[in-house]
């Protein structure tokens, strides 16, 4: 059996809308080189902020991970007490002087549903405490958007 270009790119669209069975799905299964129907994978689409809380301070100590703790159980975990991931790991940046400043950081993953409308403010609010509390220069944020599945 062959199968036209306009058959194929219709198997595509159909694919990725979701919809399948019948004459498409076997013209997909029967031709060389068109890709099997999409999956589906389960979940919501969230949200997904990662903080990276860097420990140099500028008198050359560190954030100590006690300190650290504390830092995380009055401000992060009041503020998203559904749950948070951290996770610890080293780093380098280049600090406002032009310096490569290395050093021991605390990256903590957030994921929260689109209609938590107080995430942004809770985690703006978190990232200014961190900096004064401990001096820091910058809090590194990132975002993006993820599908989540309990």
């Amino acid at each position: 059996m062959t199968v036209s270009r306009r058959t194929a790119a219709a198997v595509a669209v159909a694919a990725v809308l979701g919809v399948g069975g019948g004459v498409a799905a076997s013209a997909a299964s029967a031709s060389p080189g068109t890709a099997p129907p999409a999956q589906t994978s389960p979940g919501e689409i969230w949200k997904r902020t990662e903080l990276f809380f860097g420990t140099g301070k500028p008198d050359g100590t560190e954030v100590t991970d006690k300190e650290f703790a504390a830092f995380s159980e009055r401000e992060i975990t009041p503020a998203f007490p559904d749950g948070f991931t951290r996770l610890d790991g080293s780093g380098q940046w280049r600090g406002g002087t032009g310096a490569i400043v290395r050093e021991h950081t605390h990256v903590i993953v957030l994921l929260y549903p689109f209609a938590n409308h107080d995430a942004e403010r809770e985690i703006e609010e978190v990232r200014a405490d961190y900096k004064k509390e401990f001096h820091q220069e910058s809090v590194l944020r990132s975002d993006s958007v993820e599908k989540v599945s309990f």
